[in-house]
């Protein structure tokens, strides 16, 4: 654990699995908490064998997990809930994202948990939050997005909904998660407040992005719908393909930005008509300017059109994809990319640490670990001696 780290010193016990739990606790072990990540001894989280594997791990395993501890843990066994609590007894942060009632099941009510250390701050990552009529109901990110409206007006006006690439819901959940974590303790520390329940449902975290949706409709009865790639009422931002077949996005909506836009393309014209000096009149010329901008795009290949606009001061970029990345000059420049090796030896690059900071940065310092490979180390440390460790062991407690 690194001194130097702002969340140096803090203790936390992750319960949870797969993302949204887990990525929160990431962020806190990235930044220096002290995270064991509490796994059943069965196979453990089943993100460790999602998606692409390597030598039967997989690869998002070794990153959503870096700098934590793993702990196996039988929570069906007296034992195992007594080394839980030993644990929880001393945290600051407890993160789990079970079906609500289900600690309460294991005797791990908030009643009990607080009783047992009043300054635990308790984050709790479900589909629908622990109170109202849905609470008991499973949840993944897919529902949350969802209901929260993100998938309503995903995708283009003439087809059905679609998800965005990656499990953007459970993500969002846990960054939620995370910055009511930093409230609750620093309540704890400022107010000598006591710790508390930081509940964050998946449908409330992803609702909470939805930008204007609910006062439009209910001020002006207005449903916002599906606009494919175009930002609705936000004129011109939206995707391009050039002549070479790729893809560009040009956000030129800025007043200044448009008229440098249309001087760079040769449309002067267009840069000095009143009528679009504003975002309100060029929403209402919107497939007018749609229509030019698609056309000159389609009339040079990509670096002929990124370096016009790079010149002309205008927001844009190619669609990146991983290839992209990691030979991007400013991916490289920010150190978005660090080294790291599996275990056998293999490197390889995963991604860097978000946010930045100046004076105390976090860090990835090691990858994800192997099922239950900090179990006899924790143990130790909580008092267990060897032949306790093996009997545990033995009868499957741990």
């Amino acid at each position: 654990m690194n001194a130097a780290k702002p969340l140096a010193g803090l203790k936390v016990i992750e319960l949870g699995t797969l993302i949204a739990g887990p990525f929160a606790a990431r962020i806190c072990a990235e930044f220096g908490a002290e995270v064991i990540k509490v796994e059943s001894p069965n196979g453990g989280d089943p993100l460790r064998k999602w998606r692409k594997l390597y030598e039967g791990t997989s690869l998002w395993w070794f990153v959503q997990a870096r700098n934590k501890q793993s702990l196996t843990l039988n929570l069906k066994d007296a034992d195992g809930i007594a080394i839980l609590k030993q644990l929880i007894g001393e945290a600051d942060i407890l993160i789990e994202n079970f079906r609500p009632g289900t600690l309460e099941k294991l005797g791990l009510d908030w009643d009990t948990l607080h009783a047992l250390n009043p300054g635990l701050v308790m984050v709790r990552l479900s589909g629908f939050g622990q109170t109202g009529p849905q609470k008991d109901q499973p949840g993944f990110g897919a529902v949350g997005e969802s209901m929260g409206g993100l998938r309503y007006i995903t995708g283009f006006e003439d087809r059905p909904p679609v998800r965005t690439g990656i499990s953007i819901g459970d993500s969002i959940a846990a960054l939620w998660g995370v910055i009511g974590a930093l409230m609750a303790l620093r309540h704890r520390e400022v107010n000598q407040g006591k710790g508390q329940i930081v509940d964050v449902a998946l449908y409330e975290a992803v609702f909470a992005m939805m930008e204007s949706m609910v006062p439009e409709f209910d001020v002006m009865g207005f449903v916002r719908e599906r606009t494919g790639n175009i930002m609705p009422g936000i004129t011109p931002s939206s995707i391009h393909t050039c002549s070479d077949g790729k893809a560009v996005q040009i956000g030129a909506n800025g007043d200044a930005i448009f008229q440098r836009f249309m001087r760079a393309i040769g449309r002067d014209d267009l840069a000095d008509d009143p009528t679009l000096a504003d975002n309100a009149g060029r929403d209402a010329r919107r497939d007018e300017l749609y229509a030019l901008i698609d056309s000159w795009a389609a009339s040079l290949p990509q670096s002929d059109v990124l370096r016009v606009l790079e010149q002309a001061e205008v927001p844009a970029s190619k669609i990146y994809s991983a290839a992209d990345m990691l030979s991007d000059p400013q991916y490289l420049a920010r150190e978005m990319f660090l080294n790291a090796t599996l275990p056998d030896g293999k490197a390889f690059k995963m991604p860097g640490i978000v946010p930045k900071l100046s004076d105390t940065p976090g860090s990835a310092e090691w990858t994800g670990p192997a099922l239950g490979e900090h179990t006899d180390s924790i143990l130790r440390r909580l008092g267990y001696e060897e032949t306790q460790i093996a009997e545990l062991r033995g009868r499957g407690a741990i």
